[in-house]
């Protein structure tokens, strides 16, 4: 009794700092985002009175539609890719001795210790056309001429998913570590093969998984707008490129808040459909 007094103030403690947390850092500066999206473009102040829906309007525009209709082929190819990679990745990890998955995992994160854009300026020495990469080439004798890989849309899609790869892995890796073996014995013993198996066990039950790595991969890839700047240059854009843009060259900053909107209802939408995926996979497995 008297240990759950002495920690009453320090739950109430927690509390407080989680909601002034939530509420100061999370809430109050989407809410500024929000408002700023509806207000009108003034050259002196920014943003000014009366409110309207303009900035949403100007989306529609076939400039900004065209942007984020590639952005989003961007970040699909990208997001496909590490799904791709992720998939066989994270199931041979899952298959390893926990002592060597440690290990593994470790070696997965330490990129996270140097910051992203100093690695992507890492990869622009590796893709130039005098880079690591094409004198490798040149020397192999595979080439007789160095290929042009830097300021290209291939480029920006290696540079994506070098950044974006772990996301893709780790939610992947949570889902097969937890896949029960007896499940995957049971169907074997009624009969069915290995396609069969992961066709109809393996996939419907990493599917969460699937859905997280996809959430944490598709958004941010339209979003880092610094990967074209530095391995695409002006040839490949990004709404991330336009948000910026806006809010730091032309000044515009309903727009630059109503594109930042539309990609957290977007997000929205995404982590909606990851919770339907797992409240119907608890469904099926009750």
């Amino acid at each position: 009794m008297m240990l759950s007094i002495r920690q009453q103030p320090f739950r109430t403690a927690v509390l407080v700092l989680v909601w002034g947390w939530l509420l100061f850092l999370v809430l109050a500066p989407n809410l500024l985002v929000v408002g700023a999206s509806v207000m009108t473009r003034d050259p002196s102040t920014f943003i000014a009175l009366p409110l309207n829906l303009d900035a949403y309007r100007q989306l529609f525009n076939p400039l900004y539609l065209d942007v984020f209709l590639h952005s989003l082929w961007m970040a699909t190819l990208t997001t496909a890719i590490c799904l791709l990679i992720g998939y066989p990745f994270a199931w041979a990890l899952s298959k390893v001795q926990k002592r060597r998955q440690m290990l593994l995992i470790f070696l997965l994160i330490i990129p996270f210790w140097t910051n992203s854009l100093v690695r992507v300026y890492a990869l622009k020495l590796i893709l130039a056309t005098n880079g690591l990469l094409n004198t490798a080439l040149l020397w192999l004798g595979w080439i007789s001429e160095p290929i042009q890989m830097l300021y290209t849309q291939g480029a920006v899609i290696i540079g994506l998913v070098y950044l974006l790869l772990p996301f893709m892995i780790l939610p992947l890796y949570a889902v097969f570590d937890d896949l029960r073996q007896d499940v995957l014995l049971a169907s074997h013993d009624l009969g069915a093969g290995h396609l069969a198996t992961f066709r109809n066990v393996i996939i419907p039950l990493t599917l969460p998984g699937v859905l997280a790595g996809v959430m944490l991969v598709l958004l941010p890839a339209m979003g880092l707008f610094f990967v074209p700047d530095i391995l695409g240059g002006s040839r490949s854009l990004l709404v991330g490129n336009v948000i910026k843009n806006q809010f730091l060259d032309a000044r515009n900053w309903p727009l630059g808040a109503a594109a930042s909107i539309v990609l957290t209802l977007t997000m929205a939408l995404l982590m909606f459909a990851h919770r339907l995926s797992k409240q119907r996979l608890g469904e099926e497995s009750s």
